[in-house]
């Protein structure tokens, strides 16, 4: 059976899967206002609305988004 072209394997967090299997990337300038549509108010405590998803992984050492979802580092600190 032909599978549909638009059809997209869902992967982590609902994105989808490039075709070489991978899981594609977030674009880094995606805000984080937007982001907490997705995952909820608590996502990035601390951390400005306005502020893209790119300038939040720097600031977290270059930090997945799922690692960032999954809270393994606490957002907006002291940096």
């Amino acid at each position: 059976m032909a599978r549909n072209s638009n059809h997209c394997d869902a992967g982590l967090d609902q994105r989808c899967r490039d075709n070489d299997g991978e899981i594609r990337q977030k674009r880094g300038d995606t805000l984080i206002k937007t982001l907490r549509k997705t995952y909820g108010s608590d996502f990035a405590p601390g951390v400005r609305g306005d502020t893209r998803l790119d300038t939040l992984r720097e600031r977290e050492g270059g930090e997945s988004l799922s690692k960032l979802v999954k809270g393994s580092h606490r957002h907006g600190g002291s940096r």
